[in-house]
């Protein structure tokens, strides 16, 4: 087995350059591989302390370049980071840099997920990495900076996250990458600026795969049977929607995609694989014919399974987005556009050069095809019309011919391919932005970062008059962060600070969301001796979230299908119903509050904008009626986009965890947020179980240790949670309701996997183990005089939860009273929490005990 980098680290960090060439090349010659003239060129560059900016075609070799990179940091005792576009991206580098150079020394950020994070190479997205510059610059410890996909630069809502690093780092050495840049001579001055160092572009045309482009006009499962048979899989079917990736994968299964050994393969290696989600029935089904779905709908587990099959060479087929022109590591020989047009947000456009190329670019497997092939199908009216006017010639017949789509549609042919093929990328244009989240940033550096934010503004890629503007709504920003006490005016320091955040807002503090300056204005105008006080705070919390818009749209589909159908029955006509219909929307709880609180927000804060607020009630609906994340996704036929669902409940739990001032958590509050981190996680921790098992041959995934709670982010290594008495108890009322809710409505299984198993020592033994069946005839025997258990705030209240620490203090005993709609609440349930056990995990270990009438 050829040694991996971490293996090959010199034992000392004052190695000179060409020992660590030497070892680097080694390692190269170890994988069989030979560095191809611009790789060598980057290498040597880098070595030499420059800065480097590598555009080369896809396949080239440009993450081997950047290892070289991690290589030597690592080797010198530097530190690095390495950023991706997209979090999905960000995941699979950090695996293979785990495995490449030991999951001790590489960690992970997006946002989402952090582990090992303080970590001598770090994989991130863009944004931590340009949050990071803004609140320490050239004080932050880092000293190189890998930005992969660099086009990203010129994206309309995110680029100003990689330009950032660019501006405020001149401690850091630079190298960027990606294979369609356009010029590149003012990233070359700018970076050269910025450090001192020299800055080099290396490029290269030729690719180790060349391409071969076709126009099909058959129809797609024909295209894709025509490739089987050619042997031009596996094959990338681009579509631009989510739901046509899926129709395209279930009218597949009709193909002769793979042969019945091909088959037994993936079943055997997909056979304890967890496919538990409402979508995952699906996803296996496919996969079984070889097909795979990839898109940002699905849960991060699937997509990581699909991308493991791809790169066993498994999958034959994969349906999925334009994520592909992302980078995200699906080895294939064959790309096959299904359009040449999509939607880009605003209007229905052809495909620029860039994302084009982007995407076909992906065909061609280094080390395996001689070439790639790209194949472009004609719209499917134009495909049918041939086949119509064939029909016609053979019969000597009239046919009526289909009409083009009148929605979402911009025609293409083969000229229209022909052109992108040749056209060059567009110019990479600044998207630079002020924003209160960047403003924030910068002012909590111990140095002048009064002085830091105008100089950030000043080098800014920008033109003069945007500059001017970006300068007045910076002001704009500064007073109304003063004016609230977010940003306090002080004498200044030492180090030369004039202003300071305030102080009493928790470590973990963050403004990144464009409204959380309203959620903190607008929270102490909530009642917390409301019943409905911790629901209130989670609508204020969603309603400063984007909208996740398909969840939206069904919840109204189901409230406009009950009002119609009361509408008939109450004999009204069909034209005023559809102006009854017209008036409604989806669930907003807490409407006029805050509208009226926003609008008055907005009159002192002009700096607001565009920015409005979004009243929902999607977590709020899952927490106040007790449904599971599978239940939710069920009730408003979520399956495809069970990864839409996830990402709004994991925002959530974030702007609870760490925007909400502590000061403002009432333990009702403090419970809510322990409910969703133990969502989330339960739903998929696959992230934290891979760096886990990596790290630990011995490991237990966090799904088998019920439900995987742990430290909240930003509690120092120190902290006890079992000392925190509020934050422990509110975990401990989580967890019995994660329970109790699939035990309620007859999900014995799930009931019993939130429960943590008796281990000899840990807990007491003296009563029988909980099995499926034992838990379904103590549920029998409930219903047997109740009609159902209660999760409204009276159900939840914290007076029908008795905590007793005097039999054991380190085994307390709670009991849960079971509150019923008539109000017996003579049934309850009983645990143990071993609270040693608590400490050791930061998170509550308990057993039930038994549930049963009151005594």
């Amino acid at each position: 087995m050829p040694a991996l980098l971490g293996d090959l680290l010199p034992p000392r960090r004052d190695a000179s350059s060409d020992d660590l060439l030497d070892r680097f090349l080694d390692y190269v010659s170890g994988r069989r591989l030979s560095l191809y003239p611009a790789q060598e060129e980057a290498v040597l560059a880098l070595l030499d302390g420059q800065n480097v900016i590598l555009n080369t075609p896809t396949g080239s070799g440009k993450s081997l370049v950047a290892s070289a990179l991690l290589f030597a940091a690592l080797a010198r005792g530097e530190r690095a980071v390495y950023t991706c576009p997209i979090k999905a991206l960000v995941n699979e580098k950090w695996m293979d840099l785990c495995r490449e150079f030991g999951p001790e020394h590489v960690g992970l950020s997006t946002g989402d997920a952090s582990v090992n994070r303080d970590a001598p190479i770090l994989c991130c997205t863009a944004e931590v990495l340009s949050n990071i510059a803004l609140r320490e610059g050239g004080d932050a410890d880092i000293q190189h900076v890998v930005m992969d996909e660099f086009h990203y630069y010129a994206d309309r809502d995110r680029g100003v996250a990689w330009q950032v690093p660019l501006l405020t780092m001149p401690q850091a050495r630079f190298l960027l990458m990606s294979a369609t840049l356009g010029d590149t001579a003012p990233f070359e001055t700018s970076l050269t600026s910025l450090n001192g160092r020299g800055s080099v572009t290396i490029r290269s045309a030729v690719r180790p795969v060349p391409l071969e482009f076709s126009y099909s006009e058959v129809p797609l499962p024909h295209a894709i049977e025509a490739l089987v048979e050619a042997g031009r899989t596996p094959a990338y079917v681009v579509h631009f929607t989510q739901a046509d990736a899926a129709s395209s994968a279930q009218d597949f299964t009709s193909l002769k995609i793979c042969t019945r050994e091909e088959k037994a393969l993936i079943a055997d290696r997909i056979a304890a694989f967890d496919f538990s989600s409402p979508y995952g029935g699906h996803i296996r089904k496919w996969l079984r014919h070889g097909i795979g779905l990839h898109h940002a709908g699905l849960l991060p587990k699937y997509r990581v399974l699909i991308e493991q099959l791809a790169q066993q060479g498994l999958l034959k087929v994969i349906c999925g987005t334009d994520t592909l022109g992302a980078g995200i590591n699906v080895p294939i020989r064959t790309v096959v556009f299904t359009r040449l047009c999509k939607f880009d947000g605003q209007k229905t456009a052809h495909l620029t050069a860039r994302d084009f190329h982007q995407i076909a670019g992906r065909a061609g497997r280094k080390g395996f095809d001689d070439q790639g092939f790209v194949v472009v199908q004609a719209p499917e009216h134009v495909i049918e019309n041939l086949r119509l006017s064939e029909k016609a010639a053979r019969d000597g017949k009239k046919v009526t011919k289909r009409k083009p789509p009148e929605h979402n549609y911009v025609h293409w042919d083969q000229n229209t391919l022909t052109r992108l093929i040749g056209a060059p990328p567009e110019p990479l244009v600044s998207r630079f932005q002020v924003t209160h989240g960047m403003l924030l940033n910068v002012l909590s550096r111990k140095t002048d970062g009064v002085a830091a934010m105008r100089q950030l503004i000043r080098d800014s890629h920008e033109s003069d008059a945007a500059k001017a503007g970006h300068r007045r709504r910076a002001w704009q920003l500064f007073r109304s962060l003063v004016s609230r006490g977010i940003v306090e005016i002080v004498p200044r320091t030492p180090e030369g600070a004039r202003v300071r955040v305030n102080v009493d807002l928790q470590d973990d503090f963050s403004m990144n969301q464009a409204l959380s300056l309203y959620l903190i204005e607008t929270l102490p105008l909530l009642d917390p001796d409301e019943p409905t006080h911790a629901l209130d705070v989670l609508t204020l919390v969603e309603s400063i979230l984007e909208n996740p818009e398909l969840i939206l749209r069904r919840q109204l589909d189901r409230i406009k299908d009950r009002a119609v159908a009361q509408m008939k029955a109450d004999g009204m006509e069909y034209e005023q119903r559809m102006e009854e219909l017209e008036k409604l929307e989806y669930p907003k709880p807490l409407r006029d509050f805050v509208y009226d609180t926003f609008n008055a927000f907005a009159d002192r804060h002009p700096w607001v904008g565009q920015e409005n607020i979004r009243p929902k009630s999607i977590a709020r609906e899952m927490y106040e009626t007790g449904k599971s994340f599978a239940e939710y996704v069920m009730e408003y036929d979520l399956e495809r986009s069970e990864g839409l669902l996830l990402r709004h409940l994991n925002s959530v739990y974030k702007v609870l965890s760490q925007t909400v001032p502590d000061g403002a958590k009432t333990d009702d509050v403090l419970e809510v947020e322990w409910h969703f981190k133990a969502l989330v996680q339960g739903v998929d921790a696959s992230l934290a179980d891979e760096w886990e098992r990596m790290r630990d041959p011995d490991y237990v995934p966090l799904a088998a240790t019920g439900g995987g709670l742990t430290l909240r982010p930003g509690r120092p290594a120190a902290y006890d949670l079992t000392g925190d008495a509020r934050a422990f108890m509110a975990a401990i009322r989580s967890r019995i309701f994660l329970w109790l809710r699939p035990w309620a409505h007859g999900d014995h299984a799930a009931a019993l996997a939130v429960l943590d198993s008796p281990v000899a020592g840990d807990l007491a033994s003296d009563t029988p183990s909980w099995t499926p069946e034992r838990l379904a005839e103590s549920l029998a025997a409930y219903l047997d005089g109740h009609l159902a258990v209660r999760f409204d705030p009276e159900g939840r209240n914290t007076k029908h939860t008795h905590v007793d620490r005097d039999i054991d203090p380190e085994a307390w005993r709670v009991q849960q009273v079971l509150v019923d709609p008539e109000d017996l609440n003579d049934w309850m349930a009983e645990f143990e929490v071993d609270v040693p056990a608590s400490r050791a995990r930061q998170a509550p270990v308990m057993r039930l005990r038994s549930i049963g009438p009151i005594a």
